[in-house]
């Protein structure tokens, strides 16, 4: 438990059997529930994921549903296991556990519903992250302020996010994007739901066996697609309200 919040992290793993049982077992001792949502993996994530900690829960899909849909399963085993917090922290220990508490502090004090982790506000952004996803993640968060209407948050790829059990309870899973894109469309969702949302400064973290699920062909397509998608929906959220 963390300043009274029941906390539980959702770990989304595919393929991750290097990594995943270091992720699990760093997690800190203030955490109340752990998930792990194996998202068809073909190696052993599941199992070394269990081994690290005994009292980690394993959900494993059938078929390989993407982070969005690994995230959105975690999501519901977190609730109805009855945390107030909801943290996303990635199999591949992208995520560092010692920026926590930050992500979860605004929560805890009633100034945000939704908490996302934002790489740029770290000093070692510009030496740590490689320089085309720089690029990359200023020209999707640009264009994500526009589409989900929060002008002030930025960073909208990265996945180190925390959510209250009220505003999480405000999103229909099954609606949202389960592939890459995932963070654009759950942003637009969120404001339509008028939950507030702050950025926090978390550790870029990029090790030798890194490697991005993003690449050309994601940026080029669904991503805009999703992003159209995302700010359509918002726009018409708006729309039936003033027609109301």
């Amino acid at each position: 438990m963390y300043r009274q919040l029941r906390v539980g992290v959702v770990i989304p793993a595919f393929n991750e059997s290097r990594a995943i049982a270091n992720v699990v077992a760093a997690t800190p001792d203030f955490v109340d529930v752990s998930i792990v949502v194996d998202d068809a993996s073909t190696d052993d994530t599941a199992a070394r994921a269990a081994e690290a900690r005994p009292d980690v829960h394993v959900v494993r899909h059938t078929e390989n549903r993407g982070v969005g849909g690994a995230i959105a399963t975690g999501y519901r085993h977190a609730l109805a296991l009855g945390v107030d917090v909801a943290v996303v922290m990635a199999g591949d220990g992208q995520m560092d556990p010692r920026d926590l508490p930050a992500l979860l502090d605004p929560i805890a004090a009633g100034i945000a519903d939704y908490v996302k982790g934002n790489r740029f506000l770290h000093p070692e952004v510009w030496t740590a992250m490689p320089p085309a996803r720089i690029v990359g993640n200023m020209l999707l968060s640009a264009a994500t302020r526009v589409t989900s209407g929060y002008r002030h948050v930025f960073d909208s790829q990265c996945g180190y996010t925390a959510i209250h059990a009220s505003a999480l309870e405000q999103i229909d899973l099954d609606e949202l994007w389960e592939r890459y894109g995932y963070p654009n469309d759950l942003l637009s969702r969120l404001n339509i739901a008028g939950v507030r949302v702050a950025d926090v400064a978390v550790r870029p973290v990029y090790g030798a066996h890194w490697k991005s699920g993003i690449n050309f062909g994601t940026a080029l397509h669904p991503i805009p697609w999703v992003l159209l998608r995302s700010w359509g929906t918002r726009l018409a959220a708006q729309a039936r309200k003033r027609a109301r």
